[in-house]
């Protein structure tokens, strides 16, 4: 039976260093790539590597669309030197930031950077990776809570997402005859250093979001990380072109 590779952008640290380490417990190897974070990187790559699992990190922005040969390329060389193989099986479109500014005051240039990163980049990075990801394969991509409740400042980023969750539609249409699904993964709020750790670090706001979640807390990285590789498992391949929210049953 071939060896499972999963690819998540964003995977040196919080949602996508969770999803990096549930998979790998689950018998999946890792590529993860990293924009800046070099040391946390190798620090989950040795993580993953003690469990007896092959890991590699790759530098990447996924800002910059511009650079997506020369990282498809270096991607190549590390499926033939790891696994001796030319494809790999899951995509985890993860990375991204947080911008939080009401929509009167939001400006071009975060806008700009939010476009960037939470939508051109994981629509080019995935067309480019198309000829490497294996028939019958998988696609999962992120989005957020704030597409279905609202909450102010949030415009610019939730209306990204939503693209997202649009984009991924086409994408299970377009990619149903290679046997490839495509799915949207919608977490609530989670305690990690995403948008500055104010979920986390900020006790009113961690306070508040308990309070409209059915579940009565916030969420945990590890809340999300099992989520996704349930939706990567052997058992959930007739889910396709779903947006799954996975929230703890916020704004009920």
């Amino acid at each position: 039976m071939k060896q499972k590779i999963a690819l998540i952008t964003g995977g040196s640290r919080g949602l996508g260093k969770s999803a990096a380490l549930t998979l790998s417990a689950q018998g999946v190897d890792i590529i993860l790539t990293y924009q800046t974070r070099h040391a946390e990187a190798l620090a989950v790559v040795a993580e993953i590597a003690a469990m007896g699992r092959s890991a590699v990190a790759l530098q990447l922005d996924v800002s910059k669309a511009g650079t997506f040969a020369a990282f498809v390329a270096a991607l190549h060389q590390a499926l033939e030197q790891t696994w001796q193989r030319k494809d790999f099986d899951f995509l985890l479109n993860n990375a991204g930031i947080g911008v939080h500014a009401a929509f009167a005051d939001t400006t071009e240039a975060q806008f700009d950077q939010l476009v960037n990163i939470q939508f051109k980049g994981v629509f080019f990075l995935t067309q480019a990776l198309l000829p490497l990801i294996a028939d019958h394969g998988r696609i999962l991509n992120v989005s957020t809570g704030l597409t279905r409740f609202t909450l102010p400042g949030f415009a610019a980023y939730a209306t990204m997402k939503g693209a997202i969750e649009v984009l991924t539609k086409y994408l299970a249409k377009e990619l149903g005859a290679r046997g490839i699904t495509v799915n949207v993964i919608a977490p609530g709020a989670i305690e990690t250093d995403f948008g500055g750790g104010a979920v986390r670090d900020n006790a009113q706001m961690n306070a508040f979001v308990a309070g409209q979640t059915a579940l009565g807390r916030t969420g945990l990285p590890d809340d999300i990380g099992g989520a996704i590789a349930a939706l990567l498992s052997d058992h959930s391949g007739w889910i396709n072109a779903q947006r799954i929210e996975v929230s703890g049953g916020m704004f009920i």
